[in-house]
């Protein structure tokens, strides 16, 4: 009983929390496109990203309740999402610092593909995940037909 209650109140932060970055992202948005589109979209798509970190942390939440077993999915996921999100973040930042710092640039590069490779590696961590939840009920399937 006291788990759920924890694991309803952190899904109720998660949840506010999602729903105040959205609104904050649309008031900044509507706020900074006089500035640059730009500048804009780039601090949009960077709190969106946020957003849907945020929404499958919460469906994290919701699996662990369900299953009343860690699932490791959602949060392999949201791996994903916050390096393709710094991916983007720096992408923006290098082209900034393309003319003035070459060391900087070089620096953001190596980032950048670091980045990529714990992108793939995750991926491939969330391919074995599924592949090892399909298992036993393969197994069961072959072996009661």
């Amino acid at each position: 009983m006291a788990e759920n209650v924890v694991y309803s109140a952190a899904g109720a932060i998660l949840a506010g929390g999602a729903v105040a970055v959205l609104g904050a992202v649309t008031w900044h948005l509507v706020k900074e496109i006089g500035d640059g589109v730009e500048k804009g979209v780039t601090t949009a798509l960077d709190g969106l990203l946020l957003v849907f970190i945020l929404l499958e942390l919460l469906a994290g939440v919701r699996a662990t309740i369900k299953e009343r077993k860690l699932v490791a999915e959602p949060f392999l996921i949201v791996g994903i999402i916050a390096s393709i999100k710094e991916i983007v973040v720096l992408t923006l930042e290098s082209k900034e610092i393309y003319d003035t710092d070459t060391g900087a640039f070089r620096n953001a590069m190596t980032e950048i593909g670091v980045l990529a490779v714990v992108i793939l590696l995750l991926a491939l961590a969330g391919f074995l995940v599924r592949r090892k939840e399909r298992e036993p009920q393969e197994e069961d399937e072959a072996g009661g037909g």
